[in-house]
């Protein structure tokens, strides 16, 4: 049934069943995914999802519905559903269903290019990257990631006051991870590449820079415990960052589940630090130009050279703090409820190098990577206690590979201790948001090493 004839019944069946305002999402979304290993096709998957959400205002509460169904069966379903949910849901907030913004942006999420790269060429591109990973060292001892997604969706929202948006976009991501072996001593090392144009990809240059990666971090070992200054490396704080993004979120203030509550305009972090949520990034995975409530998007600095400038919101927070949505209200899927969550947040790279920020330090040490995220950091306190890997710098320079250690500290001291910000922007695996950082020089970490 097409979707628009199917709007138009659903809403004026609802008004005979009692329902005043009225909306209907739609999300479909499309998903390729391929993983290659020694040179055959490992794994290999194509699959659809979507669906129909209905909200409604019955009696002044408001009922919810999904169905995967698109049909007139689907209709009658939906109203029955929403309105028996009336009656079990028990809620003194009120909800609205929203009329739409002054104007949108017009952005262009989906490439005809790369909709039309075919299933052979991804998978080509898969053995290519493999195969020049191997060339490069006989001490690669296997590929252990070689995977390709390829995602399409499409979304669609519209309502009896006059509101109705459609977005449709594509992208591409590969993850390459490689493990070297020098004897008994044995090293990983991974990259994302996310974009929207297939050819920027190149095989070469991305296997050279992970196996070098890799083999750089082989005679890797502890050192001494002390409180050390710390380059924290682009993907490791992209990492960092993306733990306490929901520190951010009003929906948390309000529940008191964030450190950040009661601090708009005030000092949060280093003047030096701007953070950003931008919907419009050309290569970013969460880019829109409408929310899940239909509020246009907005770019937006959260963090203004240090300053707390905005918490993001939904419509319900924004009602509760009597300001405008900030456009962040986000669904999982069609049949998820609605939440808080950024779209493409990174803090704002400065105009060093990477490599401006090693030769300043005479003694530093340089995170790579950090694990046990979700176990060790405690996104309300900004706590963390987590193991690591990287590098000691000595004399401006390099001096060995680290490994067995335990970096301790809290997230929002270490966001005002920032003592410079490199150029290197990069973003980490889309998960409740996408999110970057450039590498960051922080003034001090209390290491636990030997």
């Amino acid at each position: 049934m097409d979707l628009l004839i199917f709007k138009e019944s659903l809403f004026a069946k609802g008004e005979e069943f009692g329902f005043s305002d009225m909306e209907l999402y739609y999300q479909s979304n499309g998903k390729f995914s391929t993983k290659v290993f020694k040179g055959e096709i490992d794994s290999y998957n194509l699959a659809v999802e979507g669906g129909v959400s209905f909200r409604g205002i019955f009696n002044g509460q408001m009922g919810y519905s999904y169905t995967e169904k698109i049909d007139e069966g689907a209709i009658l379903f939906l109203l029955e559903e929403a309105k028996e949910n009336v009656t079990i849901i028990d809620s003194e907030e009120s909800e609205v269903i929203f009329g739409g913004s002054e104007q949108y942006e017009d952005i262009n999420l989906y490439s005809k290019e790369l909709a039309s790269v075919s299933t052979e060429e991804k998978i080509d591109l898969l053995k290519q990257i493999e195969a020049e990973c191997f060339a490069l060292s006989d001490k690669v001892a296997s590929v252990n990631y070689c995977l390709l997604e390829s995602h399409d969706t499409e979304k669609l929202i519209a309502n009896t006051k006059g509101l109705e948006k459609y977005e449709k976009g594509n992208v591409i991501y590969t993850y390459i991870s490689v493990v070297v072996k020098d004897k008994e001593d044995i090293k990983t090392a991974g990259k994302l590449i996310l974009t929207r144009d297939f050819s920027t990809i190149e095989p070469v240059t991305l296997a050279k820079e992970i196996v070098t990666e890799a083999l750089s971090t082989l005679g890797a070992t502890s050192i001494a415990s002390k409180e050390y200054p710390v380059i924290l490396k682009n993907t490791a704080a992209a990492s960092m960052l993306q733990v306490f993004t929901q520190a951010f979120s009003a929906d948390n203030v309000h529940k008191g589940k964030s450190r950040l509550a009661n601090k708009l305009d005030t000092v949060i972090a280093n003047p030096l630090v701007t953070i950003i949520d931008d919907p419009f990034l050309k290569e970013g995975f969460m880019s829109r130009s409408f929310d899940s409530e239909g509020v246009a998007t907005q770019r937006l600095q959260i963090v203004e050279n240090g300053v707390l400038k905005t918490y993001l919101h939904n419509l319900k927070t924004a009602t509760k703090d009597n300001v405008q949505s900030t456009g962040h209200a986000t669904k999982s899927s069609y049949k998820g409820t609605i939440m808080v969550a950024p779209s493409n947040m990174f803090i704002k790279p400065g105009e060093l190098s990477y490599e401006d920020l090693l030769e300043r330090e005479e003694e530093a040490l340089i995170i790579t990577d950090v694990q046990g995220l979700h176990s060790g950091a405690n996104s309300i306190s900004g706590d963390f206690s987590l193991a690591a890997n990287g590098y000691l710098v000595k004399g401006g320079k390099i001096e060995r590979p680290v490994n067995q250690i335990t970096i301790a500290g809290n997230f929002f001291t270490m966001l005002e201790q920032v003592e410079a910000i490199a150029s290197d922007l990069e973003f980490g695996f889309p998960m409740g948001g996408y999110v970057g950082s450039p590498s960051l020089k922080i003034k001090g970490l209390a290491v636990a090493g030997e």
